[in-house]
């Protein structure tokens, strides 16, 4: 195994110095990307979709639960299978408290073309709470690209993220990403950047969407994840 190169104290002092000059740059390459992909615009969605979960049917819009923002995790988990897919169990594992989104009027769901009856068992395996739904024989999951044909015909699915935004009861697709784009996002923040409100910062750009749902903005609004209730969002 090739561990890293021994050195004294001041070397390492000099080498973390310039690494963090790199990393901070990387920062201020990020922000400007997801103020890039908040500029980005929205396409309204005109089709009618029905999902299967735990309380029944349900429609794009009922998956927001009355929020304005929706995240969808397409998670790989094919009609046949007895249980989903590891790389998405483990990308699935890593989403921390759900209150920190909805505190910030965004709801995180999973999206599956296996039945819900296979779902259900293996999300009790897992210990999940995430709120996951089944778009078995609709066409959710080829329309927003996380299911393509391969070359021999058979329906093939591959993980990603697609954001939503809502006005009233007018639906909006924001944002994809698939695969690759994937890596490195799990935490509140990582996946918030995605979506069209941002983090709600009053530092991001574009200006004016920090205080869009009527709470303290960004890190302001931080609470325990059990007092969110208490403050009424």
């Amino acid at each position: 195994m090739g561990l890293p190169h021994i050195v004294t104290r001041a070397e390492w002092l000099a080498a973390r110095e310039k690494l963090l000059a790199n990393e901070k740059a990387a920062t201020r390459a990020r922000d400007e990307l997801n103020a890039e992909r908040r500029g980005l615009p929205m396409v309204e969605v005109d089709k009618d979709y029905l999902f299967d979960g735990a309380d029944g049917k349900a429609t794009l819009l009922d998956l927001f639960a009355g929020r304005v923002q929706l995240i969808v995790y397409h998670f790989m988990f094919a009609p046949e299978w007895d249980a989903g897919c590891r790389s998405c169990s483990g990308f699935l594992d890593q989403i921390g408290h759900l209150a920190h989104l909805r505190a910030r009027g965004t709801t995180f769901v999973a999206v599956s073309r296996a039945p819900f009856t296979r779902i259900l068992p293996f999300k009790a395996r897992m210990g999940w709470v995430v709120p996951w739904f089944s778009a078995c024989g609709g066409e959710f999951n080829r329309d927003f690209a996380a299911s393509y044909a391969a070359a021999d015909g058979q329906i093939q699915d591959r993980p990603g993220l697609s954001c939503f935004l809502r006005d009233g009861d007018r639906v909006f697709h924001t944002y994809s990403t698939f695969d690759r784009g994937l890596d490195g996002i799990g935490s509140t923040t990582s996946l918030l950047d995605l979506t069209a409100l941002g983090r709600q910062e009053e530092w991001e750009e574009p200006k004016g969407r920090a205080s869009a749902l009527g709470a303290p903005a960004g890190s302001a609004g931080v609470r325990y994840h059990d007092e969110y209730e208490e403050f009424g969002y």
